[in-house]
C-alpha cells in the first residue's frame, strides 16, 4: 500500500463498550438543530450543560464581581482539575489549565530552557504553530531540529527514531493525531523507545483528546499538551498542560507569574510545587468551569466509546467516498481516528467545502502551510477535512457522501440532459432525426433519445433575425425564461422577446435572492409546490449548478391570529422554539410562527443565467430590447408585431409581468401593479443573518404589514421588505429607493433583526403584478387555445418558475394539466377558495 490508499473496511457500529444514545446528544448540542455538524476537530459543538456552566459564572460575575465569584465556586474549579487528571491518569497537581495548547506548548517548552545544539526529533505529524516555534528556536537558540521520516503507512518511522535516539536528544515530540488526516502516530512505541534513551516525550494529543484514551504512564508521557474546544468539546480559549513530576524537578517556567510562583522577599522567589507554576492568574473561570463539564461528560460517556462511535463513523465515510467517482480519500493507512481528508478531483478544496455547507454539512480544509512536513511532503496543496463526534450519526455521513455523489451525477449527466427530452413528441414542422445513445458515466447506465437536426430559427442562433418559429415566448423573466428553455429543448423553435436590455431591473425576476418553501394555505397547492421542487433540481442537474438551498424557513403572525399556513412535515411553534431554530429573528412573546423544514433560498440572478444559457444551448433565438406592440390571430397560428419587424408563430406564451395588461387587455381590469422595495443591510455579527441561525422568514407585523426577509447569502447582506406598496405604473421607469421607504425598513429591522446593524449595503424596487386574492394564472388564454398564458403571479411565483416553465411546455405540446385547473386563467377575475395562495401576503414572503 501507498501513502495515499487506505483499508476502506468500516469498523463495527457498535463493541464491547456499548453504543451511544446518539439521540440524546444531539438532543442536547443545540447547534446540530442547524446543521450537520462534521468539524470536531476543528471546534467541536458544546452541550447544553457546558454551555450553562459558561454562562451561568458569567451571570455570577455580573452580580458579585469577579473575585467573588471565583472564591464562591473554588471548589468548583479544583474538581476541573480533578476531572482532567483522571482523563490523563494523572494527578491534579500534575495539570494546568491554560488557554490553548499552543499556549501550553510554548509554556512547557519555554520552561525546558533549551540551549544552542539541544536536538529535538519531530514527527511529520507535527502541527504548524509547534514547527514555527521549533524553526524559531533552531534560529534564535541554535537548536537542532531533526523531522524524522515516515513509514509506509504514513506514520512516523519507528526505526529511524531508535537510530535518532543513539546520540543524545532533549526532546522527542510526537503528535497523536494530525491536523491534516486521519493518522494515528503509534505513540506508545515513541514513549518506550524514548524512555529507555532517557529522553522526554512531549505529546500533542490536541486532535486526540476526548476521542482516543490517553493515559501519560501507558504512553511513557513527560508532557501532554490539549486544546478544550476539539474533541473535548469545550469552550475555546480553553487548554490543558500536563508535566510530569521527574520533569518539573529539572525545568522552570520562562516566565512565572503570581499564580505559579510566590514573591518571598525582594530578590527572591519560590515555584509552586506543582503544574499551576505554569499558569497566570488572569483567566476565565466561566471558560475553564465550562471545559471542566465538557470534561466530566467526556468521562461520563466513557473515552472507549466515544472512540467506537467516531471511528466506525470515519471508517463509514471512507469506505463511502472511495465508491464515489471523481472523490479521492487520502488520508494514509494508518487512518484510524475520526477524521477523514479527501480531494475532489479539479476542484479546490474550498469550493468543495463550500458547496456542502450550502448544504448544512459543515466541513473544513487544511492547507499545506498548516502541515508542511506531512502534506507538504505528501505533495498535496490543501485537503477537505470531515470530523466526528457522539452527536453525529450514520445520518451525517450518508448526506456526505449522497450529495458528492449527486455532485457528480450532475457534472456526468449535464451534457445528456442538454439534449431533447426523448419521452416528448416534437412541436408541429420539426422533424425528429437519427437516435443517438447517452451514457451517463454516473451509473453507467444509457437511454436512446431522438436528435433533433435544427429549423431556421434555431440556425439562425441568438439574434438571428428569423421570422418564424414554433413558438414566440414574450417576457425573460423567470417563467418566459423557463418556458423557453423546456420548449426548445423538446425541440421546438422558439424566439424570446423581451422589451429591456438584458439584466434589466424593471420588472419583477431581478435581484439577487429569493425564497422558496413547502408551507403554503391549502392543499390543492402541494402538488404544484412539489413540482417545483422537482423542477429546480431538473434545472440544477442541467445547469451543472447548486441553485436552491435548504435552510428552513419561519412564518410567524400575532399568537391570535388564525392560521393560514400549513405544510408537509410544517410544524407550529411558539416564539421561544422560534428563537431557538433562527436565533437571528427576534419575535416577542406576542407571536406564534409555521416552521417549514424544506424552506430555503434561490440564487435568482444564476439560475436566469442559467436558463438563458440552456436556451441558447438549444437554439433559442433570444432578442433582449425588442418591444412586442400587438399582436393578433394569423390562421392557423398567430402575427405578433415587434418594433423591429413582424414575428409569425404558432404559438404564443405571454409571460410579460407588470406589462401583462397591455398585451391581454382582458386581464387590464383585474391586475393592478405596486411597488415592492427591498433592502440588504450588513452587520457586524454576520453569522447570525446566515443560515443556520437564520433562513427564509416573514412577521405578519400588526398595523404595518408583512415583513418578509431572505438571510445574508453568498457575500450579500440580509435582505428585507413589505409585500405591499403603492400602485405603479409599469410604462414609467421605477423610481430609486427614498430615504423614507429605507428607513421605515431599517426601523423594522432593528425591531426584528437585532444584528441588522450595518449599512444599506443594496436598495432596490420591483413590481408585483397583483391579482384578485394574490392568486395567479397559468393556462391558455380563454377563447384562444393558440396563446397562452402565465400572469399575475402575486409577489409569490417566482418559486414556481422551473415548473411553470415545464406546465406551459406540456400546455403548448396539447397535453391537458389538470393540476393547474385551479389557476385557470378563465377564473383570473373571481379565484375561488381554493385558489387563494392565503390572507394578503401573509403565506407569500414576496418576491419568492
Amino acid at each position: 500500500m501507498n501513502a495515499n490508499t487506505v483499508d476502506t473496511a468500516a469498523p463495527p457500529a457498535a463493541t464491547r463498550h456499548g453504543a451511544l444514545d446518539v439521540a440524546s446528544l444531539r438532543a442536547a448540542t443545540p447547534g446540530m438543530r442547524h446543521a450537520r455538524h462534521l468539524n470536531a476537530a476543528g471546534a467541536a459543538l458544546p452541550s447544553l450543560a457546558t454551555l450553562s456552566a459558561v454562562t451561568e459564572h458569567l451571570r455570577l460575575e455580573s452580580l458579585l464581581g469577579g473575585y467573588e465569584a471565583a472564591e464562591a465556586l473554588s471548589a468548583r474549579m479544583e474538581e476541573v482539575y480533578g476531572a482532567a487528571a483522571r482523563l490523563l491518569g494523572a494527578g491534579p497537581e500534575d495539570i494546568a489549565l491554560v488557554e490553548s495548547a499552543s499556549v501550553a506548548w510554548q509554556r512547557a517548552l519555554g520552561a525546558l530552557r533549551l540551549r544552542a545544539g539541544d536536538r529535538v526529533l519531530a514527527t511529520p505529524s507535527t502541527y504548524v504553530s509547534s514547527a514555527l516555534h521549533l524553526l524559531e528556536l533552531r534560529e534564535s537558540h541554535g537548536i537542532v531540529l531533526e523531522v524524522l521520516p515516515a513509514d509506509a503507512s504514513g506514520q512516523v518511522d519507528l526505526g529511524a527514531l531508535e537510530t535518532a535516539l543513539r546520540r543524545p536528544a532533549a526532546l522527542v515530540t510526537v503528535a497523536h493525531v494530525p491536523t491534516s488526516s486521519g493518522l494515528v502516530e503509534p505513540v506508545a512505541e515513541v514513549g518506550a523507545l524514548a524512555a529507555r534513551a532517557g529522553v522526554p516525550m512531549l505529546l500533542d494529543a490536541t486532535q486526540s483528546l476526548g476521542q482516543l484514551p490517553v493515559s501519560v504512564d501507558e504512553l511513557r508521557c513527560g508532557v501532554v499538551v490539549a486544546t478544550g474546544r476539539k474533541f473535548l468539546r469545550g469552550p475555546r480559549g480553553t487548554g490543558l498542560l500536563y508535566v510530569g513530576p521527574e520533569l518539573r524537578d529539572r525545568s522552570r517556567p520562562a516566565a512565572p507569574d503570581v499564580r505559579g510562583a510566590q514573591w518571598s522577599a525582594a530578590h527572591r522567589y519560590e515555584l509552586v510545587a506543582g503544574a499551576q507554576r505554569y499558569e497566570t492568574w488572569e483567566a476565565s473561570h466561566a471558560l475553564r468551569l465550562g471545559l471542566g463539564t465538557a470534561v466530566q461528560e467526556t468521562l461520563d460517556l466513557g473515552v472507549e466509546r466515544i472512540r467506537d462511535h467516531v471511528t466506525a463513523l470515519a471508517g463509514r465515510t471512507r469506505a463511502g467516498l472511495s465508491g464515489v467517482p471523481g472523490i479521492r480519500v487520502v488520508d494514509p493507512p494508518a487512518a484510524a481516528s475520526g477524521i477523514v481528508t479527501f480531494l475532489r478531483e479539479g476542484e479546490d478544496p474550498r469550493e468543495t467545502v463550500r458547496e456542502l455547507r450550502a448544504t448544512g454539512c459543515r466541513l473544513t480544509t487544511v492547507p499545506a502551510s498548516h502541515g508542511q512536513w506531512d502534506l507538504g511532503r505528501r505533495g498535496l496543496a490543501r485537503v477537505a477535512r470531515a470530523s466526528f463526534h457522539v452527536y453525529n450519526s450514520e445520518d451525517d455521513v450518508d448526506a456526505l457522501i449522497a450529495f458528492l455523489t449527486e455532485r457528480e451525477r450532475r457534472r456526468h449527466t449535464a451534457a445528456a440532459l442538454a439534449l431533447p427530452h426523448p419521452d416528448r413528441a416534437p412541436l408541429t414542422g420539426f422533424a425528429p432525426g437519427p437516435a443517438a445513445v447517452v451514457e451517463n458515466p454516473a451509473t453507467g447506465s444509457a437511454a436512446v433519445v431522438e436528435k433533433h437536426e435544427p429549423g431556421p430559427a434555431r440556425r439562425a442562433g441568438h439574434g438571428g433575425g428569423g421570422g418564424r418559429a414554433d413558438v414566440i415566448v414574450v417576457g425573460a423573466g423567470i417563467h418566459g425564461s423557463s418556458a423557453a428553455w423546456r420548449l426548445a429543448a423538446r425541440g421546438a423553435r422558439v424566439i424570446h422577446l423581451d422589451r429591456f436590455p438584458a439584466g434589466h431591473a424593471q420588472g419583477s425576476s431581478h435581484g439577487r435572492t429569493r425564497m422558496i418553501r413547502r408551507a403554503y394555505p391549502s392543499p390543492v397547492w402541494d402538488p404544484l409546490v412539489e413540482a417545483a421542487y422537482a423542477a429546480w433540481e431538473e434545472l440544477e442537474l442541467a445547469s451543472g449548478q447548486r441553485l436552491l438551498t435548504r435552510t428552513g424557513g419561519l412564518y410567524a403572525r400575532a399568537a391570535g391570529a388564525p392560521a393560514t399556513l400549513r405544510g408537509p412535515d410544517c410544524e407550529q411553534v411558539d416564539h421561544s422554539r422560534a428563537a431557538e431554530l433562527f436565533p437571528g429573528l427576534r419575535l416577542c412573546e406576542g407571536f406564534s410562527a409555521v416552521h417549514d423544514p424544506a424552506a430555503g433560498v434561490v440564487d435568482a440572478a444564476a439560475s436566469l443565467a442559467a436558463l438563458a444559457s440552456l436556451g441558447r444551448l438549444h437554439g433559442v433565438d433570444r432578442r433582449d430590447g425588442c418591444a412586442v406592440i400587438g399582436w393578433r390571430r394569423d390562421g392557423d397560428g398567430v402575427r405578433v408585431e415587434t418594433d423591429r419587424g413582424v414575428l409569425r408563430a404558432d404559438r404564443l406564451v405571454v409571460a410579460a409581468g407588470p406589462w401583462t395588461g397591455e398585451l391581454l387587455p382582458a386581464f387590464a381590469g383585474a391586475l393592478s401593479v405596486v411597488r415592492i422595495v427591498n433592502v440588504h443591510i450588513g452587520s457586524s455579527r454576520q453569522h447570525l443573518l446566515q443560515p443556520p441561525l437564520l433562513g427564509p422568514f416573514s412577521v405578519e407585523v400588526p398595523d404595518v404589514g408583512l415583513l418578509y426577509g431572505i438571510p445574508a447569502f453568498d457575500g450579500a447582506g440580509v435582505k428585507i421588505g413589505l409585500d405591499h406598496g403603492p400602485e405603479e405604473d409599469p410604462s414609467m421607469r421605477a423610481a430609486p429607493v427614498t430615504a423614507a421607504e429605507r428607513d421605515r425598513l431599517l426601523g423594522l429591522a432593528s425591531r426584528f433583526l437585532p444584528a441588522a446593524d450595518g449599512p444599506v449595503e443594496e436598495a432596490i424596487t420591483c413590481r408585483y403584478t397583483m391579482a384578485p386574492n394574490n392568486r395567479f394564472a397559468v393556462g391558455r388564454l380563454p377563447g384562444d387555445e393558440r396563446v397562452l398564458v402565465v400572469a399575475a403571479c402575486s409577489g409569490h411565483g417566482f418559486k414556481f418558475g422551473p415548473a411553470l416553465g415545464a406546465a406551459l411546455a406540456d400546455l403548448a405540446e396539447g397535453k391537458e394539466r389538470a393540476d393547474l385547473d385551479f389557476l385557470s386563467p378563465a377564473a383570473m377575475a373571481g379565484a375561488g377558495e381554493h385558489g387563494r395562495p392565503g390572507d394578503g401576503g401573509a403565506t407569500r414572503g414576496a418576491r419568492a
